[in-house]
């Protein structure tokens, strides 16, 4: 079984929100490896994100 169709997949470059936490503005990925993905959050600096318990979306640089 494809363990990645359960969730939407990210690449380095990406833009992304969290929409947990709004306050966080946009952030880049830095780097994807399965379900954890590192991000350069403008307002938050690097997180990583573990999709099994918080959801990215995709988002517009410019908005």
């Amino acid at each position: 079984m494809n363990s990645t169709s359960s969730y939407i997949q990210f690449e380095p470059g990406d833009f992304v929100r969290l929409p947990a936490e709004p306050d966080w503005g946009i952030g880049q990925v830095q780097s994807a490896v399965g379900h954890r993905i590192t991000v350069n959050f403008d307002h938050a600096g690097k997180q990583v994100i573990h999709t099994d318990f918080a959801q990215l979306i995709h988002a517009d640089r410019n908005p």
